[in-house]
């Protein structure tokens, strides 16, 4: 169910104002990296070493966050030892803040890639690949940020579902530019950074279906992080709501 508030009926308030903190408090850090990695992209399309200085700065307070957050939850487990939804709350609050810290990762490794690119002389060739895998993963952030945000599992799916298209079109590019490499051997320390940033961008939608299925856990009390999309579909059309 969408919007749905599976914390809602507690006997204590401040139970309730403690897991509705670290929600909120996630899924700001959760803006603050779907900027970053938007930000990185914008960096190595225009080759804008501020900017990309500014994603590596932005990473060190994500990390912070991270530490932060998560040392909140770590307390809540062990003040109130909660139990069903509220549990898996927790649980899936702590897994998605790894996965936001490790996408601001991949994000640095994007703005690294544009600053040695940019030392290198700038962009090799067309480097469109880099603009709509990015724009797709770009999306998957945002909708796998908001899926937590609603508890919405159909969301989560769709996320999921994306992470698989973009997987094709990362292969695609993939092959591409080591054809454009064997047919310009001058390319080749450019057209590795263009590699990198691809990988890490890759790597990014990884973590958004992470995400996705947090959500899917954290809603229907089942653990798809090993099910194919038929079985994940399975489990969100199927499955009551706990």
């Amino acid at each position: 169910m969408k919007d749905k508030d599976l914390h809602a009926h507690h006997i204590s308030q401040q139970f309730n104002s403690e897991l509705d903190d670290i929600k909120t408090r996630m899924l700001e850090m959760g803006g603050l990296v779907e900027k970053q990695v938007a930000d990185s992209i914008n960096a190595f399309m225009s080759l804008d070493s501020g900017i990309a200085e500014e994603v590596k700065r932005g990473d060190q307070l994500v990390n912070a966050l991270e530490s932060a957050i998560d040392e909140e939850c770590t307390i809540i487990l062990a003040r109130r030892q909660p139990t069903a939804s509220d549990l898996r709350m927790v649980l899936s609050i702590s897994k998605a803040l790894s996965d936001l810290e490790r996408m601001g990762d991949e994000a640095t490794k994007v703005a690294d890639a544009a600053m040695k690119l940019g030392e290198l002389g700038g962009l090799p060739r067309s480097v469109l690949e880099i603009r709509h895998i990015g724009d797709h993963v770009l999306t998957m952030v945002r909708n796998a940020l908001d899926a937590f945000a609603r508890f919405d599992s159909e969301m989560a799916l769709k996320v999921a579902e994306e992470d698989s298209a973009v997987d094709m079109e990362y292969g695609t590019a993939m092959r591409s530019l080591v054809t454009y490499m064997m047919e310009d051997p001058r390319s080749i320390s450019s057209v590795l950074q263009v590699l990198w940033a691809l990988r890490s961008l890759e790597r990014v939608g990884d973590h958004a279906r992470n995400i996705a299925e947090h959500v899917i856990y954290l809603v229907k009390g089942a653990d798809v992080r090993h099910a194919d999309i038929e079985e994940m579909a399975a489990t969100v059309q199927e499955l009551p709501d706990r």
